[in-house]
């Protein structure tokens, strides 16, 4: 299970048994929204969204950028 970047897509994807999951963000100078998460319901339950999430944060950290969520479910990793 590899989290790919895709910054021309302004998102993070895992594919696995051909169904794509995504964390998209919004990216603003140095301030990024980690905006939603998908997974579809295939994937659910195998940890699919926390490996996405954890990918795209240390991304965030790496590249020293203030973060917010306004998803749920990353709002749940910021607290």
């Amino acid at each position: 299970m590899d989290v790919m970047h895709e910054p021309q897509d302004s998102r993070f994807v895992l594919e696995l048994d051909g169904h794509l999951a995504e964390l998209d963000y919004r990216l603003s100078g140095q301030d990024v929204d980690f905006s939603r998460t998908f997974v579809p319901p295939e994937l659910r339950g195998k940890g699919v969204a926390e490996k996405l999430v954890r990918a795209g944060l240390a991304w965030a950290k790496e590249q020293q950028l203030h973060i917010s969520a306004s998803c749920w479910y990353v709002q749940k990793f910021l607290k």
